[in-house]
């Protein structure tokens, strides 16, 4: 098993140092299984959405995706939650998101089958590579792979101390009542075992575990394939807890899972000991005969089961039938697919939908100030989950106004697609930048300890309430289309420009005057005045179309230059270029 051969120890170990031993052992298997997870979704995270995206055209490519997905991320949960949140938002069937999950399955017991190689010396070496790779690179994709091999040393070394340490196990008399308890009754081994893997949220860990003890001679095969089993049973149950307060489409995908594990586990728990002698006959070896149970367990439920999942996500909907929209925030609540082929009330619903967006944009950024004069990171998290909301929004949104577009519209219903999806996009803008940028900064004055001057805040504030009062009038460009309110909404641009150059004039002020509040968060208020700013930008956008259509804008800010005599051709670059395009902006006639 992994290369270690068990070391016969003459120093006596007590019973609660080998269950310190044992218990840290499972610990540093759990974090390094972690640490594979982490690196791997956040070297690949996009490329494996895309993956689950893309692979399912007919259920055997889904089958395939979630298997290679799996592979990769080394845990069957993490896939079921990123096929969740695809099936959540309606992008992904149920069907084939089971057919997903029937290959994640599997793919986590190829990742088991490698760990009971003869890998162990491997370890060292990887940790030492992930180390090196580790520190030697910024916040990339090489650090990220020397976590993921940092992470997959750790667990040969977890696996390691695991056999070493229990071991000793098999001549204690309390632990031999146990197995030989637990060998009589394998339901009740199947809810242990179930039971740890809901604990430790990885059947994998959990299966390497039943391996090391299997190894150490701790339990016995037919004790330890009905562990494996209740870890099979115990490893979907994490993603059905996980969704349980999802719209129904995602809860779906998970329960189906666990119906085909339990109907699984069911099926061949009273027939353990017929199994047990032709998997000894494949190979010997206490470590290849579990995990060859793990895998053929897996591959059987992928065999039964994937010509049933569309008769399982059917059974699925039964269980879970459709509740009101509203049931979760990132729903859509208006966009009604029956009037699709109606432009001008689908144009309606999704101007609606897309006010119940900038409503939840205006709440996360009132929110924000909040943050800044609390630390309070409770509400930090609130805001940074607020913004899935407004992704998942914008999606559907986008998603609905382009199923209208397929259908014959005017001019006018054509104008509003755009301005629609425009909007939209703008406003998820805003809340990429209140989640990624705003809430970083807020953490950074958080972690360091870091405040304001009292002047400095007061300057934030009074901005912050320009900018949230712009984005009410904005919402009401949207939906009147007044060119008057469109122009007082441009008008502002100027008014929050002056006042941010201002607010960071005056902080140098206070730089030179040596405020020491001013010198240690200076990075810090900059930046959120650049945010805000920036933020406004998008607000202000929405004018710009209501403007045009009325012939209220002027083609460029640029002032017309005096016409240049010929034999100045000849002059310098810097003196005849014309400005860059980007330098060029729309303004008010």
């Amino acid at each position: 098993m992994i290369g270690f051969p068990v070391e016969t120890r003459e120093t006596a170990i007590t019973g609660t140092g080998i269950l310190i031993y044992v218990v840290g052992g499972v610990a540093l298997l759990l974090w390094g299984t972690r640490m594979v997870r982490t690196g791997v979704m956040r070297a690949y995270g996009g490329d494996l959405r895309r993956i689950i995206g893309s692979g399912t055209r007919n259920r055997f490519t889904a089958f395939l995706s979630g298997m290679l997905v799996t592979s990769l991320l080394q845990s069957s949960t993490a896939t079921a939650l990123l096929t969740t949140s695809f099936a959540g938002r309606e992008l992904l069937a149920v069907a084939p998101a089971l057919a997903i999950m029937l290959g994640a399955d599997v793919g986590t017991t190829l990742v088991a089958q490698v760990f009971s190689l003869n890998i162990g010396w491997l370890s060292p070496l990887l940790i030492l590579i992930g180390v090196v790779a580790f520190m030697s690179g910024g916040p990339t994709r090489r650090r990220d792979l020397g976590r993921v091999a940092i992470g997959l040393g750790l667990m040969l070394v977890a696996l390691k101390q695991i056999v070493h340490a229990s071991t000793p196990l098999r001549e204690a008399e309390a632990m031999q009542s146990v197995v030989a308890a637990l060998a009589g009754e394998p339901l009740l081994a199947v809810l242990i075992g179930a039971l740890l893997t809901w604990l430790a949220h990885s059947s994998l860990a959990m299966v390497l575990l039943i391996v090391s003890l299997a190894v150490g001679g701790v339990v016995p095969l037919t004790l330890a394939f009905a562990l494996v089993l209740g870890a099979n049973l115990g490893g979907a149950v994490p993603a059905v807890i996980s969704t349980l307060g999802q719209p129904s489409t995602a809860r779906r995908v998970p329960l189906g899972n666990l119906m085909f594990r339990f109907i699984g586990v069911a099926a061949l728990l009273p027939f353990i000991d017929l199994v047990a002698p032709y998997l000894a006959q494949l190979e010997t070896a206490p470590a290849r005969q579990v995990v060859n149970f793990h895998t053929g367990f897996n591959i059987a439920l992928a065999v039964v089961f994937i010509g049933l999942v569309g008769a399982a996500a059917k059974l699925a909907a039964r269980v879970l039938p459709e509740t009101e929209n509203g049931e979760s925030p990132d729903r859509p609540r208006y966009l009604d697919p029956d009037i699709v082929d109606k432009p001008s009330l689908a144009l309606a619903a999704a101007s609606r939908e897309t006010l119940r967006m900038g409503d939840v944009v205006e709440t996360m950024l009132a929110r924000s100030l909040d943050v800044f004069r609390t630390d309070d990171r409770k509400l930090m998290a609130e805001v940074e989950e607020m913004d899935d909301v407004v992704d998942a929004l914008h999606e559907a949104v986008k998603l609905y106004v382009t199923d209208v577009s397929r259908t014959p519209l005017n001019e006018e219903e054509s104008r509003r697609c755009v301005d629609i999806i425009t909007f939209t996009t703008n406003l998820e803008h805003i809340g990429d930048i209140i989640d990624k940028n705003l809430m970083e900064l807020a953490n950074k004055k958080y972690r360091k300890k870091l405040q304001f001057s009292p002047q400095g805040l007061v300057e934030i504030t009074e901005l912050h309430q320009r900018v949230t009062d712009n984005l009410r009038m904005s919402l009401s460009v949207f939906m009147s289309g007044d060119v008057d309110l469109a122009r007082n909404l441009l008008a502002e641009k100027i008014e929050v420009r002056d006042m941010e150059r201002e607010a960071a004039e005056n902080h140098l002020e206070r730089l030179r005057d040596g405020l020491r509040e001013s010198i240690e968060s200076s990075a810090l208020h900059l930046d959120v005045l650049r945010d805000l700013k920036r933020i406004h930008s998008h607000i202000t956008s929405v004018a710009y179309p209501i403007l045009d259509a009325a012939g209220e804008l002027r083609s460029s800010r640029l002032k017309k230059r005096k016409k240049v005599r010929e034999d100045n051709s000849e002059q310098p670059r810097q003196q005849s270029m014309a400005p860059h395009p980007s330098q060029t902006a729309t303004k008010l006639s």
